[in-house]
């Protein structure tokens, strides 16, 4: 901790001596001096005075001494504080994320994180690809998970494309192929997710020159899995979420390749929290870890 000039003066206060408060803070008696000095020329007024070998507060230091310790109690608090951030505790990390983020790609991130800083606390708010962005915009959350296909305007950090797969029940006709087309699949009962204010597998359909009307529209993840699963029709879901189901129902790749690109997003890098300034640099080192995997 640096040696403020209300440190040093109270210091030498409470020991009766400029050497002994020297030795104490591991400085000069001349600098323990020079610093009350210039406090005295701060505030305008004499502060101590010698008396039998000792140090003691003049009328007008004794006016003065509680607000020094007033200022000397906030710099000792705010250096706490930054203890305490820089140990994350009593922080929290406020992220907007989605099923296939939470469930997949975060957990092994945060374990890490709060194995470092087990302080930390986390607050995850599970949206979609049209609310995430706009509590990024009001502040409701520090960082978010986007698709930068739909949104711009946020500092991001690229982290990896997510696949459609094809999904369908077990003994579809289409399992039988390596690789299924849009084209095959607006043929069959479709049951399409939600992200929130746009269908992205609706979307793929649309850009691949198809006007399709889904069966169902959905906006829970897991109930598309089960409608599937009791044969109810087919649909295309991501291929990051679909690692759980694979025993459930059937997946294919889509000749036209349709997906998402998603990238961890702030506003600004300068404003953002120093706790979350660490678990986005935790999230580079994963993500360099994932990369560097087999």
């Amino acid at each position: 901790m640096d040696n403020s000039r209300y440190r040093i003066f109270c210091e030498a206060l409470r020991l009766g001596s400029f050497t002994k408060a020297a030795d104490a803070l591991g400085c000069t008696q001349s600098a323990v001096s020079q610093s009350v000095q210039a406090l005295e020329r701060e505030l305008g007024f004499t502060l101590v005075k010698r008396r039998k070998g000792r140090i003691e507060l003049t009328r007008d230091g004794e006016s003065l001494f509680p607000f020094i310790q007033r200022m000397r109690a906030a710099e000792v608090a705010l250096e706490r504080k930054k203890r305490e951030m820089k140990g994350l505790q009593e922080t929290v990390i406020r992220i907007g994320t989605f099923t296939s983020i939470s469930r997949n790609f975060l957990p092994p991130v945060i374990a890490s994180f709060r194995a470092r800083y087990p302080g930390a606390r986390f607050i995850l708010q599970q949206g979609s690809h049209s609310s995430i962005p706009e509590w990024l915009e009001e502040e409701s959350v520090d960082l978010g998970f986007i698709n930068t296909d739909m949104v711009t305007g946020f500092e991001t950090l690229p982290l990896y494309r997510d696949r459609f797969l094809a999904v369908l029940p077990k003994g579809h006709p289409l399992a039988g192929k390596e690789s299924v087309t849009l084209a095959e699949l607006a043929l069959e009962h479709l049951i399409l997710l939600d992200d929130g204010r746009s269908l992205l597998s609706l979307d793929a359909f649309a850009r691949a020159g198809l006007h399709v009307k889904a069966d169902f529209e959905i906006y829970d993840d897991y109930t598309v899995i089960e409608l599937i699963r009791r044969g109810m029709g087919v649909s295309l879901l991501y291929e990051h979420f679909l690692a759980p189901f694979l025993g459930d129902v059937e997946t294919r790749p889509i000749a036209e390749d349709p997906g998402r690109n998603i990238a961890l997003a702030w506003r600004n890098w300068n404003t953002l929290p120093y706790a979350s300034k660490l678990f986005v640099e935790a999230m580079k080192q994963a993500l360099q870890r994932r990369i560097g995997s087999p």
